[in-house]
């Protein structure tokens, strides 16, 4: 047989969601300007309730009308390195309407602390926010969001037993699951990550601490690593106890993709909420 020989992936390109997406750099001053607004109409937000020392380390809860029927915590993305909750306000509707009270957290962001002290810090906010609102608990995450909501199920998480038996459903949406790629990428100078910690952070690489409904939702125009990370995933899991279940929505990229949080009849917020099966 002739050798095929080896081509080195572009790991930088495979993750550069804005690089293939025209039109994207104005997207954060959108993203902006439509959470801010949708604050400023909202009259049930509780702005910046801590939940720990650092200036980072508060969330914003949307309130919906009368008692919730439970906590949806939705983590933002931007790959630990930026951005913060201030960004995704109006992504609260769909579930707020509904009648969930809704949690955004910031999080201190690398490099000044590792991937590793973020999810250990998420999960101090999704127990704080678990002691604020009463009933089930959905998680949901985009991107680095999504990494970090996953990382909530596995054998090593950092929640309690007594919060992991409110929760019913993580989706990751667009979510980073294999970090082990990301050490061949220049974020890495922010990220610091070596192989251990690339490993230990890594979802897949992991077996869910208990029976859990995960669904990996994922846009048909993202980059082709985000895909197949979504569909690892699921099914890794899938052969671990975990019901699993990966939906490409194949109208959206890797940032129209979770448009649909804002709409409370949307595919994606009937998944978001939706009981074990």
């Amino acid at each position: 047989m002739g050798n095929l020989g080896h081509v080195e992936r572009d790991w930088d390109d495979e993750f550069a969601n804005m690089a293939h997406i025209p039109g994207s750099e104005a997207l954060p001053e959108l993203w902006s300007a439509n959470a801010s607004k949708y604050r400023d109409e909202l009259a049930s937000l509780e702005p910046n309730v801590p939940y720990g020392s650092h200036a980072r380390e508060s969330m914003d809860i949307f309130w919906p009308e009368g008692a919730p029927k439970g906590l949806l915590v939705f983590v933002h993305g931007g790959y630990w390195i930026r951005l913060d909750k201030s960004y995704w306000s109006d992504l609260a509707e769909g579930a707020r309407s509904q009648g969930w009270a809704v949690c955004m957290p910031s999080y201190v962001l690398a490099p000044e602390v590792n991937i590793s002290y973020i999810t250990k810090r998420i999960a101090e906010a999704i127990t704080t926010a678990a002691k604020l609102v009463q009933g089930p608990i959905r998680l949901a995450g985009h991107s680095a969001g999504g990494h970090l909501v996953s990382r909530m199920i596995c054998d090593d998480t950092p929640l309690s037993k007594d919060v992991l038996d409110r929760l019913e459903h993580v989706v990751s949406i667009s979510g980073v699951h294999d970090l082990r790629p990301l050490l061949k990428t220049k974020m890495n100078e922010d990220f610091r990550l070596d192989l251990a910690e690339a490993t230990a952070e890594s979802p897949v690489l992991h077996t869910p601490i208990r029976p859990i409904n995960l669904t990996c939702w994922v846009g048909g125009g993202e980059r082709p690593e985000f895909i197949r990370q979504s569909q690892l995933f699921a099914q890794m899991w899938d052969g671990l106890g975990a019901t699993t279940h990966c939906v490409v929505d194949q109208a959206h990229d890797h940032f129209s993709v979770i448009e649909g949080l804002k709409d409370p009849q949307s595919p994606l917020t009937r998944a978001v909420l939706k009981s074990v099966e």
